[in-house]
């Protein structure tokens, strides 16, 4: 599987992919796609890396596993291509953002990319899934890639926004500086518990709000 990344990514992932566990992830994902459809395809595995260059991030949205079903995933947490049905989560995602954000119009469509291109990286905590088997790659070494992605953004960086919904991602908050980011946490947009506190929260406008406060371009939602 041959690797590219954005140049920024590269410099500051790079000693990732000599290490034990990386040769081991790479190995199993080999035999993986040999005896199994495997999620997304190989070219946009590193999706939110490669939309959302290192020096270019502003606001970190936290996801766990890409979507496991036919044409749904392509690299971006949340995010599916356009013509594919908007899944539950993002649906939810849309209707706080009309509540929150004056002016926005629920898309007719689930591709995130123009948030990826304005400094919003869409990072899953897993980067590959097996064909309708939700979690099937969790535990196999892309945790320990992305965790050190997330580390390396707050060491290097300063005045991110990290949006941390659910259990799951908040419990990458021990990853963060929180003396030098801003750390948003709610829970998780999905059907089961988008009512608990995510619905609600202002995550958009709070967001927008810690960027102008540094004198940077507030992210345009609407996609």
């Amino acid at each position: 599987m041959a690797i590219k990344l954005e140049l920024g990514w590269k410099v500051v992932m790079e000693p990732e992919f000599s290490k034990e566990y990386m040769k081991n992830l790479r190995e199993f994902l080999l035999v993986e796609q040999q005896q199994n459809t495997v999620y997304p395809p190989n070219q946009v595995i590193f999706n939110a890396l490669n939309q959302t260059p290192f020096e270019q991030v502003r606001v970190v949205i936290l996801g766990q596993d890409p979507y496991h079903d036919v044409g749904q995933a392509h690299g971006l947490c949340f995010s599916v291509p356009e013509g594919i049905a908007i899944p539950p989560s993002l649906r939810n995602i849309y209707k706080e953002l009309q509540a929150d954000i004056p002016g926005f119009v629920i898309p007719t469509h689930g591709n995130l990319s123009k948030w990826a291109q304005q400094g919003v990286l869409l990072l899953n905590a897993t980067l590959t899934v097996r064909a309708h088997q939700a979690g099937s790659h969790q535990n196999k070494g892309w945790e320990q890639f992305t965790d050190e992605a997330i580390r390396q953004l707050s060491n290097r960086r300063t005045g991110l926004v990290f949006l941390l919904w659910g259990r799951f991602a908040k419990n990458k908050a021990a990853l963060i500086n929180a003396a030098k980011h801003h750390v948003l946490s709610a829970a998780h947009p999905s059907p089961l518990s988008a009512y608990q506190g995510f619905l609600g929260c202002g995550h958009f406008s709070k967001t927008n709000l810690l960027l102008q406060n540094q004198r940077l371009q507030p992210i345009d939602w609407q996609v």
